[in-house]
């Protein structure tokens, strides 16, 4: 038992053992690290991988919804281009006539001999209009307001009936041939608007009851009000037409005929002197044969398409894709004029859709929406594409509108090939993966059998070093070790000996070293108390002398009886330098029955703003008192005085500075300041601006051509408030300038008090303001009232 107790004790005290489980360590670290990072960095290669496929597969994909959506617009846009030209074939045939009024009243007169019913109509007195029999290649219809008291049309009436017979030659090839259309009419201009319609139909009595009322009603306002007026605003101003385009385009609405959702292509006919509508070309189309367009859309397993105006009213869709996009459809039948359908987006039941924009400035786009799709959150992608502008038709002035196809599909769908090549890319990664971490593991096999095979070859050293160290802690300061090796372990060795020479250098003469030291600290503390003496005497010297500078400062300040001297004026002042001394300036001078007041402000503060400050006093103060009574020449000198001092000095500074004098009932103002704030005793303010009034004191030699003056009224009651910019400026622990609306509010609040009163609620609003917040600048204010 004691033996096998020895051998873990052994085990823990052996060097080699250390030496094995620390460098071992430190390599199976050092693996684990690089391998970690080898992994690492397949793993980033991997990732980076599936986000380069995702990026081409998804522009790829996106690139095919919007190549899609712009072949889909290319389709409809045909398709309408396919009408437009068939409506003016009708349309050039119609007018070419209208040319040659001969000519078709010839054609006209043809047609009728060959089939009388196409010119002849026949009452209904129950309906109150007349309409032609069956027989003819198409039905004309003359509403009731058209006819005469014998019931029978008007001559104009007669005369569209006849000339209007020519379609009957042209409009039926042209509804066998090219895009299908419902039907192809001519209708006459406003003031007789027969309905001549191919295929034959009961054109009336559909009208009868689907519109009650039409009959009486003028027919374009009734059924398409704004739409005529449009067409007649081009032939007055030409080049207003929303889109350079003949042909108008309505919006979506029931077919009185048929009772389907068509649209109807409008080319007006334009009389043979170009100032009125002569009449209109027309067809129909099924709301169907744009359906078709984008029902036939096919992308991935349930993409679709839909068509849709600018408004969001949707044209055409599937039902599969109305029911995706929550879109309901309603009708407007309000009771006149033709019915329109309404399948708005805005209205959707997906609120993604109701908000989606249908801008296509950029010429398309791909956007990504969620829809609820039986209670789960659905990602879509929608690509958009704009058709060609036309000009439509809306229930009021014709506008210029751009319709959109839109193509949408499950964006499970159509990233289908991007999840399979990142799961492709994930499984590769994971095989590589496996196969690093097998090489790892037989890397640290290997290492291990390498370390445990070197250990005993650097232990011998190790020993002798450790022998070492123990007689160096028993104070053996003689100790040498002898490591014959010349690896780093020798050098090691080496070391030991010259540190062990060094420790019994330093043990012999440790005791004059430290008394060597002592003296020098003590030296070093004597210096730097005489050096304290020194300093303390010095901010004593300079204490007292800003104490005397801050005390001549306000020895030549106004004194309250100075103030009170000025006669009919009530005058107050406060003062509050930054620091010690000051460098705002203002003061109150009376020579005889002049009075002139000053308010200045020195560039920054402290000594040098406060002497000339105290400089600025005394030549003012000398001035007046030599009698210089012009403000322009007054200010012109003070600057000049200044300007040499300040050059002499070399200081730099200078200040924004101005007078008022006041000479009976008016005042007069000179030189650049802050903002002279003038009180009326009926409560209006004025603020009077300084900068076009002087220009800096002290800058240059001369700044008389700078000098202006303003002259005011300052009458009983009246209030002048004078100001330096260190109490505009305070600002409160947000950072916020009190500023002189606030400056301006708290005078007027209290424009009744006298200019103590004044003064004082002024100040106690500036630090209720700003708090405990540092006064960065000095202040100033200055109240006269007028008694």
């Amino acid at each position: 038992m004691r033996a096998a107790a020895a051998l873990p004790a052994l085990g823990l005290r052996s060097f080699r053992a250390k030496f094995i489980a620390v460098v071992g360590t430190a390599v199976l670290f050092d693996l684990l690290l690089s391998s970690g990072l080898a992994l690492w960095n397949v793993q980033r290669l991997s990732n980076d991988a599936t986000v380069q496929v995702g990026e081409g597969l998804t522009a790829a994909a996106e690139e095919y919804m919007q190549t899609y959506a712009v072949n889909t617009a290319r389709d409809a846009d045909l398709l309408i281009d396919q009408v437009h030209a068939q409506v003016s074939v009708l349309a050039d045939v119609l007018q070419s006539k209208i040319r040659d009024p001969g000519q078709l009243a010839a054609v006209g007169e043809a047609v009728t001999r060959i089939n009388p019913d196409a010119a002849s109509v026949v009452y209904d007195p129950a309906g109150g209009w007349a309409q032609n029999r069956p027989g003819s290649p198409s039905v004309v219809s003359v509403w009731g307001y058209l006819l005469g008291p014998d019931h029978q049309p008007l001559p104009a009436v007669q005369r569209e009936i006849d000339t209007s017979a020519a379609i009957d030659l042209v409009a039926p090839s042209l509804m066998a041939t090219g895009s299908p259309k419902l039907q192809m009419y001519y209708i006459g201009p406003r003031e007789a608007p027969i309905f001549r319609t191919v295929p034959y139909t009961d054109q009336a009595q559909t009208f009868d009851r689907l519109y009650p009322g039409h009959n009486s009603s003028p027919f374009w306002s009734f059924f398409f009000p704004g739409l005529y007026e449009s067409w007649e605003g081009w032939l007055a101003v030409p080049g207003t037409r929303p889109v350079d385009s003949a042909i108008t385009m309505t919006a979506p609405y029931t077919d009185a005929i048929t009772g389907k959702l068509i649209v109807s292509f409008f080319r007006p006919l334009v009389g043979q002197d170009h100032t009125h509508v002569a009449g209109v070309a027309g067809t129909d189309i099924t709301l169907d044969q744009l359906a078709e367009i984008v029902k036939s859309v096919r992308v991935a397993e349930t993409g679709f398409g839909f068509l849709a105006m600018s408004n969001g009213n949707v044209l055409a869709i599937g039902s599969a894709g109305e029911g995706t996009l929550g879109l309901v459809a309603s009708n407007d039948a309000t009771g006149q004029g033709v019915t329109g359908v309404d399948r708005s987006l805005r209205r959707s039941a997906q609120p993604a859709v109701a908000s989606f924009s249908l801008d296509t400035a950029d010429g398309g786009a791909v956007r990504r929406i969620v829809l609820d799709k039986a209670g789960v959150a659905t990602p879509y992608v929608v690509a958009l594409y704009p058709l060609s502008p036309i000009n439509l038709w809306s229930g009021g002035p014709v506008v210029s509108e751009t319709m959109s196809v839109g193509i949408v599909v499950p964006e499970s769908e159509i990233y289908a090939p991007l999840h399979a090549a990142q799961q492709g890319i994930s499984e590769a990664t994971n095989r590589i993966i496996e196969w690093q971490i097998a090489a790892i593991l037989l890397c640290m096999i290997v290492v291990l059998g390498a370390i445990v095979g070197i250990s005993k070859r650097i232990t011998a050293g190790l020993s002798a070093l450790a022998e070492g160290a123990r007689k160096l802690q028993a104070q053996d300061y003689s100790v040498r070790i002898d490591i014959p090796t010349r690896d780093e372990v020798g050098e090691v060795g080496l070391a030991f000996n010259r540190m062990a020479e060094d420790i019994r250098y330093h043990t012999e003469n440790l005791e004059r070293l430290v008394e060597e030291r002592t003296v020098e600290l003590e030296r070093a503390n004597a210096e730097i108390s005489a050096l304290n003496g020194k300093l303390a005497d010095e901010n004593l010297r300079l204490g007292t002398e800003l104490e005397v500078a801050r005390h001549i400062q306000q020895m030549v300040l106004p004194k309250p009886r100075d103030l009170d001297a000025v006669l009919g004026i009530e005058i107050v002042a406060f003062m509050q330098p930054a620091d010690e001394v000051g460098g705002d300036y203002y003061d109150v001078l009376q020579s005889g029955t002049g009075v002139k007041i000053g308010i200045g402000d020195v560039t920054g503060h402290g000594l040098e703003s406060g002497v000339l400050m105290l400089m600025v006093q005394s030549v003012a103060r000398a001035l007046q008192e030599a009698g210089e009574r012009d403000p322009k020449v007054f200010l012109s000198h003070v600057n000049r005085a200044l300007f040499k001092n300040i050059e002499r000095t070399g200081s730099g500074k200078h200040l924004s500075l101005a007078f008022l004098d006041l000479a009976g009932p008016e005042v007069v103002l000179t030189g650049q300041h802050e903002d002279v704030i003038v009180v009326r005793a009926c409560g209006g303010i004025e603020v009077l601006d300084t900068t076009d009034l002087g220009f800096p004191v002290g800058l240059e030699p001369d700044i008389s051509q700078f000098i202006a003056s303003k002259t005011f009224p300052f009458a009983k009651d009246d209030i002048i408030v004078l100001y330096t910019d260190g109490l505009t400026e305070a600002v409160n622990r947000d950072g916020v300038m009190f500023g002189i609306d606030r400056l301006c509010d708290s005078i007027v609040s209290r424009r009744e008090n006298s200019a103590e009163l004044i003064k004082t609620g002024v100040i106690d609003d500036l630090f209720a303001y700003i708090g405990s917040e540092k006064i960065y600048d000095d202040i100033t204010l200055v109240v006269l009232r007028h008694r």
